[in-house]
């Protein structure tokens, strides 16, 4: 029993170091750092300043703001619109195939993104596969320029982040009772009528999860508008690499990455109000 306790208790302060040491306290350095002013000589300099905050008010940075919001819900609508029909049959289908569709999903998280958004490239650039095949079908006489536009980038969010939207409809899918559909069409609702009133509503939670799961992590993907977008189309998360790696402005971008973990946090807590008040709906 005390060999149980002992290492129960193990446990819980490694993961609690962890988290302290990876975590809280990188964040904690960048707060403070966010209200300092750079240096030249060093890193940054033990003034207190707003300017970083101030800055991030300018047109310039609302602009890539706004562009990396549109993006990213232009990629979560898209992999929502993908990802439900094909949830739907993934949860519908006999249940010896289900394996093999779920398989098909998860095998893209066996390959590294950065590796599959190179994979990319042979399909959008100038001589790649899409290209060719316009071409030979004579739907084209020249090459579209697909490599390095705002089109490229949203193609390779989708790409990446559709599995996360595919896995918690799945699970919301799976969980709606059939008899529950069943009472519906012996009460004479249309398949569009039980769809709207009683699937929607119940697979709501896994729509809104899957909504944050794409949306979240498309602001930030800045690999893949390095790699398709050829640095032409930025999201939040180049801004703030730049900030770090090229302009060496460590305080600018510290208080980009609070501002843009306290927005993360702000939409984490509309969807736990969200998922709450639709569980409360479901019970009712």
């Amino acid at each position: 029993m005390n060999e149980s306790l002992f290492f129960r208790r193990l446990l819980i302060g490694t993961t609690w170091t962890w988290v302290l040491l990876l975590a809280l306290v990188p964040y904690i350095i960048l707060l403070g750092a966010s209200w300092l002013q750079p240096g030249t000589d060093t890193l940054v300099l033990p003034t207190l300043t707003k300017e970083n905050y101030s800055h991030l008010l300018s047109s310039t940075a609302f602009t890539i703001t706004a562009e990396s919001v549109l993006l990213a819900a232009c990629t979560a609508v898209l992999c929502l619109a993908i990802g439900y029909p094909f949830a739907a049959i993934l949860a519908n289908a006999p249940a010896k195939r289900q394996p093999l569709l779920l398989l098909l999903v998860m095998i893209p998280f066996w390959t590294n993104s950065l590796i599959r958004t190179y994979a990319l490239v042979m399909l959008l650039k100038a001589d790649g596969l899409i290209n060719a095949a316009l071409i030979r079908t004579g739907l084209i006489t020249e090459p579209l320029q697909l490599m390095y536009t705002p089109f490229a980038v949203f193609i390779g969010l989708v790409y990446t982040l559709l599995p996360f939207m595919i896995l918690p409809l799945y699970a919301a899918l799976k969980a709606v009772d059939p008899k529950l559909l069943e009472a519906g069409r012996d009460l004479g609702a249309s398949w569009l009528q039980n769809f709207l009133k009683i699937t929607i509503p119940l697979t709501m939670p896994g729509i809104i999860a899957g909504t944050m799961l794409v949306f979240l992590p498309a602001l930030g993907m800045f690999y893949v508008s390095d790699i398709l977008g050829g640095a032409r189309t930025m999201l939040l998360g180049n801004y703030i690499r730049d900030q770090f790696l090229v302009f060496r402005n460590i305080p600018m971008g510290s208080a980009a990455s609070i501002t843009m973990t306290l927005a993360m946090g702000l939409l984490l807590l509309l969807y736990y109000l969200a998922t709450r008040r639709s569980g409360e709906k479901v019970m009712q």
